[in-house]
């Protein structure tokens, strides 16, 4: 089942309370249980996407990907970009209150919670 989720930046140093403000809603191919689905993703890949939220800068706009390494959100930009990878992809659950990290363009890994899976 394809579903919208938003994922909001959680506890860190640079924000002790998380942050509305920075963060991702992702289209993703998801299993009953909220894990990501490969099958439905492959049959799908045109329809999954995200977009990326980071306080006043524009968003950023890209596809979700999958290969040996693992899930990764990849950006669409002229210069190819770089895919941030999704922390343990195939085992975490895209489900309210769970938590994922994504290893980001910068270099840094952010925890984010999921705040709606809709």
């Amino acid at each position: 089942m394809i579903r919208t989720v938003r994922l909001e930046l959680a506890r860190c140093a640079e924000f002790p309370e998380g942050s509305r403000d920075h963060g991702y809603e992702l289209t993703l191919p998801l299993l009953a249980d909220g894990r990501l689905d490969r099958p439905h993703w492959l049959k799908h890949r045109g329809e999954l996407g995200f977009r990326r939220f980071w306080g006043d800068e524009d968003a950023a706009h890209g596809a979700v990907r999958h290969d040996p390494k693992g899930w990764s959100l990849s950006f669409a930009s002229p210069d190819g970009g770089t895919d941030e990878a999704i922390f343990k992809g195939d085992e975490h659950r895209f489900a309210v209150g769970e938590y994922i990290t994504i290893a980001e363009r910068d270099g840094v890994a952010r925890t984010f919670r999921v705040v709606s899976a809709e």
